[in-house]
């Protein structure tokens, strides 16, 4: 793979400047972009094919059925299925689940849940990955306000999304406008990178300075996908599933997931 000698210059000059800048071997050549980009593609119309039988009355299993049998029939597989041992094909975190939540027949979805519905995708050996926020029927004001905010904060992270500004430039933008709510960020579980497998470096933190982490160069592919509690960032892990993520105060928590491919000019959202 052949990199601009310019690029490989101006990054040699920014490391000797004190920077975190990425192994070349992170960036994505045209041709892999593309092929994640029907990837990315097949993600986001499993999440539309959710978000159009999302209602009351179902069960996250049910959220469960209609990722795998939608990813398969179109070709791919949902990543998650098998993945270090989880169980299902989606996560489905409600309320004060932080992340990582496996679907059942048992959870019923009900009139003022909040849910996350967080959709991994693999399509001829490359993959994706988005989540979004759902409010059930009528939410509580103090529920769909801390959604909103998750929503103006990972937007506001993809404005610092710039080549050559930092990953702390985003995290810093997010980190901000949560605690200015009232919100804490969950520090200990971030973003990753994406594309050639499920996680790749960089981890993508949401609590670091303005200025500080790894330098945003073109061809870069990670998640923003900060998680913001309505009370303190402590939490604790289902002893039994091993895997299941709550708030340690029980107050709820939201998070919203893009998938973002650094550009020439910014960044592109690859899936939302």
């Amino acid at each position: 793979m052949t990199h601009n000698n310019d690029l490989a210059k101006k990054l040699k000059k920014l490391a000797k400047e004190g920077n975190i800048v990425p192994d070349l071997a992170l960036l994505k050549t045209p041709e892999q972009i593309e092929k994640i980009k029907k990837s990315a593609a097949l993600n986001t119309a499993v999440l539309d094919y959710v978000e159009q039988n999302l209602k009351a009355g179902i069960s996250t299993e049910d959220i469960n059925t209609m990722v795998y049998d939608y990813t398969t029939s179109h070709g791919g597989i949902p990543a998650p299925l098998n993945y270090e041992g989880f169980p299902k094909s989606v996560c489905t975190s409600i309320n004060d689940v932080i992340c990582h939540g496996i679907p059942s027949k048992d959870e019923i979805l009900k009139d003022g849940d909040i849910i996350n519905v967080d959709v991994s995708t693999i399509l001829d050996g490359y993959f994706s990955d988005a989540s979004r926020m759902y409010k059930i029927g009528t939410v509580s004001k103090r529920a769909a306000k801390l959604v909103d905010i998750t929503k103006e904060c990972v937007e506001l992270g993809l404005k610092e999304a710039k080549p050559f500004n930092h990953l702390g430039d985003i995290a810093y933008a997010i980190n901000s406008h949560a605690t200015k709510n009232g919100y804490s960020v969950v520090p200990d579980i971030g973003g990753h990178g994406i594309g050639l497998e499920f996680h790749e470096d960089p981890f993508v933190s949401y609590v670091t300075p303005k200025g500080s982490e790894m330098v945003l160069v073109p061809g870069m592919m990670f998640t923003i996908e900060p998680m913001i509690n309505e009370g303190e960032p402590d939490f604790c892990i289902d002893e039994e599933n091993g895997w299941t993520i709550y708030t340690y105060d029980g107050m709820l928590s939201a998070q919203v997931e893009y998938m973002v491919l650094i550009t020439e000019n910014g960044a592109e959202v690859l899936s939302r």
